[in-house]
């Protein structure tokens, strides 16, 4: 089936980058010598789920160009393209692939979208997923071994894991009460009657 965008669809991509940008003002917490900890991830988590690997992804592209140019858009007001370089470019490289696994997970197919596969979804693509770029980043950056930057992201673990418990319980809740946020195929799969065994 073709994939079509609806002008809801480019309001939803604008809404979500401007809730990963206002989730940068919640923190950051810094984590002495290494990454801070912040909120966005919470955004980009919810971004693959709610939207799908598409238009997650567009949200990030369209996050990317504003730090590119230079708007204060990351946590901690950070923007322009040295965000792209440094100890928290692989974290923020990550978000992309991450939001688009995410996606693929929790949209697969034409089922209705389900508190596991959000949750598998939150696991895979917004800390593992994630994790794969940022920790070779922090090596790259810092010189540190890759064992020892692994070591240093389990400082992020405890927080990501509620991201995406939380991840979990906002989207499910927003598929039961309002179908309209999410695309069209997860939107017919929750609103098309049940079918009854012969």
């Amino acid at each position: 089936m073709r994939d079509v965008w609806e002008a809801r669809d480019i309001a939803r991509v604008a809404v979500f980058t401007a809730l990963i940008v206002v989730l940068g003002a919640i923190g950051p917490i810094p984590v002495p010598g290494l990454v801070p900890i912040t909120a966005q991830t919470l955004g980009v988590m919810l971004a693959g789920v709610v939207l799908g690997p598409k238009r997650g992804g567009a949200a990030i592209l369209v996050l990317f160009a504003l730090v590119a140019i230079g708007l204060p858009v990351l946590a901690g007001g950070r923007g322009g393209l040295g965000a792209f370089v440094g100890p928290t470019a692989g974290y923020l490289i990550g978000w992309l692939p991450g939001t688009i696994v995410a996606g693929l997970i929790a949209h697969a197919g034409a089922r209705r979208l389900s508190a596991w596969r959000v949750a598998l979804a939150s696991v895979v693509g917004g800390i593992v997923c994630i994790y794969a770029f940022g920790i070779p980043g922090v090596s790259i950056a810092t010189g540190l071994a890759l064992s020892d930057s692994a070591i240093s992201a389990v400082a992020f673990l405890p927080g990501d894991l509620i991201k995406a418990v939380l991840t979990t319980i906002i989207a499910v809740t927003l598929y039961r009460a309002y179908p309209p946020a999410f695309p069209a195929k997860i939107r017919a799969a929750r609103t098309a009657p049940a079918s009854v065994p012969a």
